[in-house]
């Protein structure tokens, strides 16, 4: 049976994704909106949410489920919407690249700070 990671949204964040449009698909969150949580394990994520539920501690919109990587698999996160669970990944930033810079000797700087006065 999988085991399942929880995350609890943050309140900021949560009133925001509350307060959102709804979206399907993928979504993209932010590992600095979420505390990590306990462990669950359950046969999908909707019998996660019924065994977290009957203990009093149910998932909250935009809270995540983490399923551990299984031998066949990778690990799959689960975000909790209104109409059920959908698919999520964390947020990768891109590597800042570095832009060339470019150096120039002191006679070339002289010339192009020299000025006509006439």
């Amino acid at each position: 049976m999988p085991r399942y990671k929880m995350y609890r949204i943050k309140d900021a964040p949560r009133e925001s994704f509350r307060w959102a449009a709804h979206t399907g698909g993928l979504a993209v969150v932010k590992m600095k909106d979420y505390d990590p949580a306990d462990e669950i394990e359950a046969a999908s994520p909707y019998s996660a949410w019924k065994n977290l539920a009957a203990q009093g501690e149910p998932l909250r919109m935009g809270d995540l489920l983490d399923e551990a990587p299984s031998p066949s698999g990778a690990a799959r996160l689960y975000i909790a919407k209104y109409i059920g669970f959908e698919p999520a990944e964390w947020f990768v930033p891109e590597p800042k690249q570095e832009s060339p810079v470019s150096v120039c000797s002191s006679s070339e700087s002289a010339e192009g700070d020299s000025v006509s006065h006439r």
